[in-house]
């Protein structure tokens, strides 16, 4: 298992960093004593399996339990030890840390010791020293907005991966009737195929079964838009990942989400799922459905 470490100036970006490694996979801790560090990488070397890195961030926000040569030392004992350890490092230029604590307007952490936020930087920067001597990675977000810290960070911490995550994707039907999924990012309305409902044979299946799956998905009408949906998404996700989004919801509706938009999702996550995209389907409307159908109905209703 790999372990990062990420510490640095305060201001700089460290929760940035924890949110973008996060992002990537990584289980993420805030704020630890770094005493807790040998008894929480050997906890994980031994017991985590579904996480290949963790991401440890400590700090001057620690106080009295932080000193940064005790933690260098630390660190290099554990390399020693076995563990694999490497040390992220975030810094920034007086003048960026300084606007952006005013912009939060925020305490430094060195503030309870009595220093002006000048002096507060200064002494972090004198202090944190021994750490950014051994950091594997150096980042500095001076003049970086948050919007680009993203792409600074992607930039700056290319060795910890060779490849960017997959985007998540959720493929969700639906039916109009009962209204839009808040949720989605992606509608797409699949009202004008051929609807299953009309014929008597499959009026009470779904589109779970095999012949409401055959009667929309053999239809030319389905072929040509499956086609050229599909074709869209291999387009887009690209560009949602560029964008850095990691989740991509797509609504399939129809008038009862309970034929032609259940088929239709099903397709659309089995496409997905063939280019490498972790992708649950689910169908919101499909047991409300059944069971109004299967609901006998009153005398005189």
């Amino acid at each position: 298992m790999q372990h990062l470490i990420v510490t640095g100036l305060s201001g700089a970006g460290k929760t940035a960093c924890l949110r973008y490694l996060e992002d990537r996979g990584s289980f993420c801790m805030d704020n630890i004593p770094p005493m807790m560090l040998p008894k929480l990488l050997e906890a994980f070397d031994t017991t985590m399996t579904r996480w290949k890195t963790v991401t440890i961030a400590v700090d001057a926000r620690s106080g009295e339990f932080f000193d940064a040569h005790a933690v260098a030392q630390m660190i290099r004992e554990l390399s020693r030890l076995g563990h694999s350890v490497e040390i992220i490092f975030m810094e920034a230029s007086d003048e960026t840390l300084l606007a952006r604590y005013k912009e939060t307007r925020r305490d430094h952490p060195l503030s309870q010791e009595g220093l002006t936020l000048m002096e507060a930087i200064a002494e972090e920067r004198l202090r944190l020293q021994p750490l950014r001597e051994i950091a594997n990675y150096v980042v500095d977000t001076t003049g970086v907005s948050s919007r680009m810290m993203k792409k600074t960070l992607e930039e700056n911490l290319k060795g910890l991966s060779d490849s960017e995550p997959p985007i998540r994707a959720e493929v969700m039907s639906f039916g109009f009737k009962r209204g839009l999924p808040r949720q989605a990012d992606l509608v797409v309305d699949v009202r004008f195929l051929p609807n299953p409902f009309y014929m008597e044979s499959m009026c009470r299946h779904t589109g779970l079964d095999e012949d409401v799956k055959t009667f929309v998905m053999e239809h030319p009408v389905t072929k040509e838009f499956m086609k050229k949906y599909t074709d869209m998404l291999s387009f887009l996700i690209p560009c949602y990942r560029e964008e850095g989004k990691h989740r991509l919801v797509i609504a399939v509706g129809c008038t009862g989400g309970m034929h032609r938009s259940v088929t239709i999702a099903e397709a659309i996550g089995a496409f997905l799922r063939e280019k490498g995209l972790p992708t649950e389907i689910n169908h919101r409307d499909l047991l409300l459905e059944q069971a109004r159908w299967n609901t006998p109905v009153e005398d005189g209703e």
